[in-house]
């Protein structure tokens, strides 16, 4: 069994969802033809990882495009597993998104959603997928209260809060999207790409911050982007975020405030200027050689965004310039 096979379809690149796509293609033509009916099928000797990969194969399917193999894929989820299963149908929902026509069809979808959750209001990915829907149509304050009623009754839920932080940051309310980031590192403390993603949104807050207050955020900021690489070596983008941050704050940390001693709030809250230096020269280097790795195809360092790996060469090419002057 193909590995490519079992990678979400929502966490890849383009370029693996389209091999995911091919991939897939060959994966339903070796398989049986016969299903038996649900619930039937229930008592088939099958192993878990079949139905991921349709499921894979569906959602890659219709970022490709390929919408006659993603409704086939459909098809035998819809028979293993009934009409009626929640996640059947929200993926049922999500190829009717996906291949809706116009404004009109996305309405009728989003009705549809509508009805579902009267009749059952326990069907949470319907309602994730509606909320979801809201904000592609461009109903991002209606989006927020799906959000908001969904985090009410699962606090526990990361996904929906960190959907909720990317909604309010789309307004440009950065408390409550920092607000939201720190309830989903409460739910998932090891997670990364949340530390960092913390971060991001720390840094835009710090840039409409002035003096004391900007270099406050700038810290915090750094502070989660050593966090997240921390937990993830070799993580370009905490990298990336802890170089811009401590580029930032390096400025704002004069050699007179470290040395003179002063025991205020805010200059105890802050790091040292050298130690700022040594975080930023530490990512200097980290950056220069994921980019290095990755351009010479070495194994295990090919995973890289190719946007994420120019946006790196260009904001080390910015600051050596930048030394040279």
């Amino acid at each position: 069994m193909s590995l490519i096979l079992l990678q979400p379809a929502t966490n890849t690149s383009p370029h693996s969802a389209i091999s995911l796509s091919r991939a897939g293609t060959t994966f339903i033509k070796s398989q049986s033809t016969y299903t038996l009916p649900w619930p039937l099928s229930l008592l088939a000797n099958e192993s878990q990882e079949k139905w991921q990969i349709y499921e894979n194969v569906f959602l890659a399917c219709l970022r490709t495009g390929d919408n006659q193999r993603a409704s086939q894929c459909l098809e035998k989820l819809v028979d293993r597993f009934g009409k009626s299963n929640e996640r059947v149908i929200a993926l049922r929902g999500l190829f009717q998104e996906a291949t809706a026509a116009d404004a009109a069809a996305l309405g009728e979808v989003l009705r549809q959603y509508d009805q579902f959750i009267v009749d059952d209001p326990t069907v949470f990915p319907i309602r994730k997928r509606r909320a979801a829907l809201l904000r592609s149509m461009g109903k991002l304050n209606e989006a927020v209260i799906a959000l908001t009623e969904l985090v009410d009754v699962s606090p526990t839920d990361a996904e929906s809060w960190a959907e909720l932080a990317d909604c309010y940051l789309t307004k440009g309310s950065f408390e409550q999207a920092v607000f939201c980031l720190e309830e989903v590192l409460l739910v998932t403390p090891n997670a990364w790409n949340m530390h960092a993603r913390l971060g991001e949104v720390l840094f835009l807050r710090a840039n409409d911050a002035e003096g004391a207050e900007k270099a406050q955020g700038l810290a915090e900021a750094m502070r989660r982007f050593c966090r997240s690489v921390e937990l993830c070596d070799d993580y370009l983008r905490g990298y990336y975020g802890l170089k811009l941050s401590t580029n930032r704050l390096i400025p704002l940390l004069t050699s007179s405030n470290s040395k003179s001693g002063k025991s205020t709030d805010t200059a105890a809250a802050l790091p040292s200027q050298v130690t700022v230096q040594k975080l930023n020269q530490l990512a200097t280097l980290k950056l220069g050689d994921i980019l290095r790795r990755s351009k010479d195809n070495q194994k295990s360092w090919d995973g890289y965004s190719e946007a994420e790996l120019i946006a790196a060469k260009e904001l080390l090419d910015r600051d050596s310039d930048n030394t040279v002057r």
